[in-house]
């Protein structure tokens, strides 16, 4: 389990071993990457920072209530992820899961009216931010616990397993909830029960507000798999391709039988832990360094260019589509009704066949 260059330095973690090359320089396109794959990046990634900047946009207006938790900087690591899934797979993650929903094809209407509380909403306007579902994409949350989605992701493995198909399922949770216990309890259960499950650890270096370097004595948090003697790596999680590629070497060994892996996807947010939060603990100028030297975006954005793939309006017609779509989720929001009283005794049991 060699491990991975660092990508994100923050400002008191530990020294990275990667460079820090501006995203305009990062430009060597893979020749197993077609053209229609990084349209493809760059239009998910797109979209999950339009609808992130309306989300926040909406909830300054007062439309959202709550919490919310914002992915703006971190699109790369779900598309990428999601881009060595397929059909049958599953996913579950924290409260920071609008750009999840979006990735596994949950429209942007249902996901905005769920976070402005509204009928029209994934859970009927009565799950917000931190918890949404769609049965129809296989995505299982939103968890507003820390730390709590994880042994219900392996539960989610081990219904795989029983059923002897080779499905996936994809457990996301970030810097700050890998030091919790049951996190270590999960990965013993599913080494011990050779389960289908890729863990994922978003690490965006600061969890709720405080640096790795503080927190966490640990200079990798994959390698903390060995002990259980689960596989893992550590992978640069500002390039959607470097995501992609170490997602699939993940799950063909998932799919083959072998037991978890413990994936390590270096990010960086750009807004707080929340819209509450308002981020002192880092400079503005770390942030800025990060937006102008490893945007996710701006790297394909120039590897589409550089590579003549597309030109600046092909690229000006996407925002626009993009523009367009997250407008009229936000349009949709707002006309779309809030749910009716009696919707507060529905959703409480699950119904059953006796």
């Amino acid at each position: 389990m060699a491990r991975k260059p660092h990508p994100t330095p923050a400002a008191d973690t530990p020294a990275p071993d990667s460079d820090k090359a501006p995203a305009e320089a990062r430009t060597d396109t893979p020749a197993n990457v077609s053209r229609d794959d990084l349209l493809k990046y760059y239009r998910e990634m797109l979209l999950i920072r339009r609808f992130e900047e309306k989300a926040g946009q909406l909830y300054g207006m007062g439309h959202i209530g709550g919490f919310c938790h914002l992915y703006i900087g971190q699109e790369a690591v779900v598309v990428g992820l999601e881009a060595a899934a397929k059909e049958g797979d599953k996913r579950i993650t924290s409260y920071r899961d609008h750009g999840h929903m979006l990735a596994a094809g949950m429209s942007a209407r249902g996901v905005m009216a769920e976070l402005t509380g509204r009928e029209g909403g994934y859970s009927k306007g009565k799950g917000g931010s931190m918890h949404m579902f769609s049965k129809e994409k296989h995505f299982y949350g939103g968890h507003g616990i820390v730390g709590a989605q994880v042994p219900l992701g392996a539960g989610l493995a081990f219904s795989d397993k029983y059923k002897g198909n080779d499905n996936v399922t994809f457990v996301y949770f970030g810097d700050g909830a890998s030091n919790q216990g049951q996190v270590y309890e999960t990965y013993n259960m599913a080494e011990l029960w050779d389960l289908p499950v890729v863990f994922v650890i978003e690490n965006n270096q600061y969890a709720m507000g405080t640096s790795m370097k503080r927190s966490t004595k640990s200079t990798t948090l994959y390698g903390r798999g060995e002990a259980f003697g689960i596989p893992g790596e550590q992978v640069d999680g500002m390039d959607v391709l470097a995501v992609k590629a170490a997602g699939e070497k993940a799950v063909a060994h998932c799919r083959a039988g072998k037991g978890p892996y413990i994936l390590e996807v270096m990010t960086y947010r750009y807004r707080g832990h929340s819209m509450s939060d308002p981020a002192k603990y880092r400079t503005r100028e770390e942030v800025q360094k990060m937006r102008d030297e490893r945007d996710a975006i701006e790297h394909v954005r120039q590897l589409l260019l550089q590579g003549k793939h597309a030109t600046e309006d092909d690229l000006k017609a996407i925002d626009k589509e993009i523009k367009d779509i997250v407008n009229d989720s936000a349009e949709f929001a707002k006309e779309s009704p809030e749910p009716a009283e009696a919707e507060l005794w529905t959703d409480i049991y699950a119904d059953a066949d006796v």
